[in-house]
C-alpha cells in the first residue's frame, strides 16, 4: 500500500520552473532512491514532501489521506516525518543534547529519552561522543548524529537529501552500513535523493529518475540501470554504449541488428526495418586476446584506445569499427596486460543487449 503518493504535482519558484507534473507512489517501508543531476529538482521534491513548502499545484496524499495546504492536521502529519540534510545541521550543544532534542520537544518523559537516545548512539557508533559539543566533529560524525536525531523520534519516514555529499569514503561507508541498516528493518520508509548512482543502487528497492523538473522513470534497480526506456536515461545511468542500429532480421525472438558495417545480436520482439539504439552496460563485455568458443552471441575485434583505472576497476575503451567500452577487473588488466594499441576480441551475451526505439528526429 502506498504511504507517499504525489499527485500532479507542480512548483516554480518565480518564473523558472522547478518540478512539472510529479507523479509518484512510495509504498510502506520501502527504500526509493531519487537520482538525477544537481539542479534537478531532487532536493525541492524532498522538501515538499516533507511539508516544508506548498506546491504550486497537485496534491499530496500520506497513508491515503490527502495532505491540506494548512492546519494542524498538516502539522500532524508533518511531525511523523524526519528530514536529513546534504549539509547537517547540528545545535551548539553536546551530541547527546542534539539527539535527544526531538524527543524532548514531544515532551517524552526524561527517562525514556536516556534510554532511547543511548540506544541510538550506539547504534550510529557514537556512545563514546555523547558528551562531546556536536560542532566539533567531522562531517561524517555530524552526519551521523544528524541521523541519529532523524531516527531517535521513531519517524514514519525518514527523507534523505545526498547523505553523503562532501563525506570521504570511510565516513560514507558509515553512512551508507546506517541507511541499510534502518532499511532492513522494515519500520521506516526511506526516501532518498542522491547523484550516486551506485548508492542508489545497492541502497534502494525502487528508483526514480529525475531529470530536468520530470521523473522519466521508476522502477527497480535492475529496470532502470539495465532497461532505460530512452536515450536520455541511458546515458545518465552510465549505459555508456549506446550504437545506433537498425534490425535487418527476427528470427522468433533473436534479432539481427545493422550497425553500419557491422551486425549485433540481440533479443527482442522489434520488427524488421525498426530503427533503434543498441544499449551494451560496460561491465557486460568480456575481453579476450584471442577469439574464443564462448556462449556470447556478438565478438568484435578491436584495438584499445584508452585505459584508465578506478581502484579495483578499470575502463577499457576500444575501436571496433565503432566505439566500445567495457569495465574489467585490475586483475584482468594485468593478466591480459591491457595497455593503449593492444589488439583484443570484445565479446557480450544477445541477452546483455538492451533495444530503445530511437524517434523520429
Amino acid at each position: 500500500m502506498s504511504l507517499i503518493e504525489v499527485v500532479g504535482l507542480n512548483h516554480r519558484y518565480g518564473e523558472r520552473k522547478v518540478l512539472e507534473n510529479i507523479n509518484l507512489n512510495i509504498n510502506k517501508g520501502e527504500a526509493f532512491c531519487l537520482i538525477g543531476s544537481t539542479g534537478a529538482g531532487k532536493t525541492t521534491l524532498l522538501r515538499l514532501i516533507d511539508l516544508l513548502e506548498t506546491p504550486a499545484s497537485g496534491d499530496i496524499y500520506f497513508d491515503g489521506l490527502c495532505i491540506p495546504k494548512s492546519g494542524r492536521q498538516r502539522l500532524e502529519i508533518r511531525r511523523r516525518m524526519a528530514f536529513v540534510l546534504q549539509k547537517p545541521q547540528v545545535f551548539n550543544l553536546s551530541v547527546y543534547d542534539n539527539v535527544a532534542s526531538g524527543l524532548r520537544w514531544r515532551r517524552e518523559k526524561k527517562d525514556r529519552i536516556d534510554k532511547k537516545v543511548n540506544e541510538i548512539l550506539e547504534m550510529v557508533g557514537l556512545e563514546d561522543y555523547r558528551n562531546r559539543n556536536a560542532r566539533t566533529l567531522s562531517g561524517g560524525e555530524a552526519q551521523r548524529v544528524a541521523l541519529a536525531r532523524a531516527m531517535v523520534i521513531e519517524p514514519e519516514i525518514l527523507l534523505l537529501d545526498e547523505p553523503t555529499a562532501n563525506l570521504d569514503p570511510g565516513s560514507t561507508a558509515k553512512i551508507e552500513q546506517l541507511v541499510s541498516y534502518i532499511s532492513e528493518q522494515g519500520n521506516t520508509t526511506i526516501i532518498m535523493a542522491t547523484h550516486d548512482m551506485p548508492q542508489g543502487q545497492h541502497l534502494a528497492n525502487r528508483i526514480g529518475v529525475l531529470l530536468d523538473g520530470k521523473i522519466v522513470q521508476t522502477g527497480d534497480v535492475e529496470q532502470v540501470f539495465r532497461s532505460p526506456q530512452d536515450e536520455e536515461v541511458a546515458n545518465f545511468v552510465g549505459m555508456e554504449n549506446i550504437i545506433e542500429g537498425v534490425v535487418t532480421a527476427n528470427n522468433e525472438g533473436m534479432v539481427t541488428l545493422d550497425i553500419g558495417g557491422g551486425a549485433i545480436q540481440a533479443v527482442s520482439d522489434f520488427p524488421v526495418g525498426e530503427r533503434v539504439y543498441v544499449c551494451v552496460r560496460p561491465e557486460d563485455i568480456t575481453l579476450a586476446l584471442s577469439r574464443t568458443q564462448s556462449s556470447a552471441r556478438n565478438s568484435f575485434y578491436g584495438k584499445i584506445t584508452q585505459v584508465v583505472s578506478f581502484g579495483p576497476l578499470t575502463r577499457v575503451e576500444m575501436d571496433c569499427g565503432f566505439r566500445l567500452v567495457s569495465l574489467v577487473t585490475k586483475v584482468s588488466v594485468e593478466e591480459l596486460s591491457l595497455q593503449k594499441r593492444k589488439e583484443v576480441y570484445a565479446s557480450f551475451k544477445a541477452t546483455g543487449v538492451h533495444l530503445i526505439k530511437r524517434r523520429a528526429k
